[in-house]
């Protein structure tokens, strides 16, 4: 058995330094890795909000998180709003982490479903979670371990920065453990005359960069992957309609930008302490990304340390690329800060990640959009199980094989929670709308629907990415609620779900007042 001697990772960006890094880190220098870039050649870099899971990955690398967040510009993230999703004037916040408590057996939604409406509980289901509660309020605070039966034990959060400062950190940190980075732009792939594997990739000033194991990095171009080995693609755009964004930064600074824009700004942003509202940029970091949704898309904000990012995702075939950066520019909470700029792409996925002894790592993989942050989640998921499935230099089908069927679940899991944003929507007041509220769906996910519809059910399948409350928080806030709830909610008093529901509330109410506003606690400890 031959081992794998070096790698060539084809691209840079956060894919290719998140590859580079991983792989020195845990192959210890054992591994010549050598990465390929052209600044010629510019990266996409909108993927600035991320889920928990990123949290796991910079542990194993032992980054240092206030560092982290210094360099990257980094904010705190609870979850995301959405609005005019469900309908035009409708809210509500997908938050990480647990929703209350269960009692019993059954998770609180059950309870809820059957004491909503009533008065004796409240009717926002935001109120049973610190995470969402938190959000509205415009507050952050790292959990606390120390306090284990409180809700600020529960906290659970991700970030949102700035993908080129991320991808220049690992950058240093991965030049550090030995990766070589060679800048250049290539010209031709060399394959093997047997079976098609890649040799070499040939630069611009005629080099040649050999290796073993190649990282196809290289966005939507996907050299390596689709244009050399032709993998195919799956196309998942008959589900998902959007095939262009408009992207562009702005400032915090605007004379009409004050007030932080959630529908609940009133309760949101009083501060207890001093019984008035946070203004400017104190009110604009919010510790949550927003998704507000459009006549043909959706629109994104990303607040940052410096900046806020913005985008508008659309469907090119119910609106124009000039009327989608309009409504994008009409939309911004400060004075923009580049020329907006247009991305296309077709959601989907390679039909095979990895081929012969290219692996596709970040946009070359498939291109899930940004709706619930997931890109760099999916970098993530793809180095970690190339690790985990690291081969020799035989590359057994098998090994392959697995990889390819885990990496094609992950892509459809995620897939089928992005439809039912789409699907579940009650609006009719645009062509694109219509067409996604009556569209078919994929029969596992119609199957799923129908089970929480019937008594608010809902159970995964393996090793899904997202948690059943993120489900619930989704099907819940977009107005899919179910028909009735789990007949064991019956066998408790009224009387005893009233005060285990209000108890929750209290308590989380309670917690949220006595936590510093998201700008306060970025300006204590962490400030770029």
């Amino acid at each position: 058995m031959s081992a794998i001697k070096k790698i060539v990772i084809v691209g840079g960006g956060t894919a290719g330094w998140m590859s580079a890094a991983m792989l020195a880190k845990l192959s210890k220098t054992s591994l010549a890795i050598e990465l390929v870039e052209s600044e010629e050649i510019g990266t996409i870099g909108v993927g600035e909000a991320t889920i928990p899971a990123i949290k796991k990955f910079n542990h194993l690398l032992e980054l240092d998180e206030t560092d982290f967040i210094r360099n990257t510009q980094a904010t705190f993230k609870l979850g995301i709003e959405f609005t005019d999703w469900g309908r035009v004037g409708s809210s509500y916040v997908h938050g990480f982490g647990k929703i209350g408590q269960n009692l019993g057996w059954l998770r609180l939604h059950q309870y809820w479903l059957k004491l909503r409406g009533t008065g004796k509980v409240s009717d926002v289901f935001a109120d049973y979670s610190i995470n969402t509660a938190a959000a509205y309020a415009n507050r952050f605070l790292r959990a606390r371990p120390d306090m284990k039966a409180s809700p600020l034990n529960d906290i659970a959060y991700a970030y949102h920065f700035d993908a080129g400062l991320y991808a220049q950190y690992l950058r240093r940190y991965a030049e550090k453990l030995g990766v070589k980075r060679t800048e250049g732009r290539i010209v031709r792939v060399n394959q093997r005359a047997t079976d098609g594997f890649i040799e070499g990739v040939v630069l611009e000033s005629g080099a040649v960069v050999d290796g073993d194991l190649f990282i196809d990095c290289s966005g939507m171009r996907a050299l390596l992957i689709e244009q050399t080995l032709g993998a195919g693609f799956e196309d998942w755009s008959h589900w998902l309609p959007c095939d262009r964004a408009v992207a562009v930064p702005c400032s915090f600074e605007r004379s009409d930008a004050a007030q932080a824009t959630s529908p609940r700004l009133g309760p949101a942003l009083r501060t207890p302490e001093a019984g008035e509202p946070f203004t400017g940029k104190s009110a604009l970091l919010t510790p949550y990304t927003r998704s507000i949704a459009r006549q043909a898309g959706w629109q994104w904000r990303i607040p940052l340390q410096h900046r806020i990012g913005n985008g508008h995702v659309f469907a090119s075939r119910f609106m124009s690329d000039d009327e989608a950066t309009a409504i994008l520019m009409d939309h911004l909470d400060g004075e923009a800060l580049a020329d907006p700029r247009i991305i296309r792409f077709r959601t989907g996925k390679r039909r095979k990640v990895w081929d012969k002894n290219v692996v596709a790592v970040g946009l070359s993989s498939g291109f899930m959009e940004p709706l619930e942050s997931t890109s760099i989640q999916l970098v993530q998921s793809v180095v970690m199980r190339l690790i985990a499935f690291f081969p020799d230099a035989g590359f057994a089908p098998a090994q392959r094989d697995s990889f390819n069927a885990l990496v094609d679940e992950e892509y459809r899991d995620i897939r089928d929670f992005l439809i039912t944003h789409y699907k579940i929507t009650q609006r009719d007041d645009t062509p694109m709308w219509r067409q996604c509220r009556d569209m078919d769906i994929p029969e596992p996910l119609r199957e799923r629907l129908a089970l929480w519809q019937a008594a608010g059910r809902f159970f995964k399948k393996g090793e899904e990415l997202f948690a059943d409350e993120s489900w619930i928080q989704v099907l819940i806030g977009q107005g899919l609620i179910p028909e009735s709830y789990d007949p064991f909610v019956n066998l408790r008093s009224e009387d005893e779900i009233i005060k285990y529901l209000n108890d929750i509330s209290r308590v989380i109410d309670k917690c949220v007042a006595a936590m510093p506003s998201h700008a306060d606690y970025i300006e204590a400890g962490c400030k770029a």
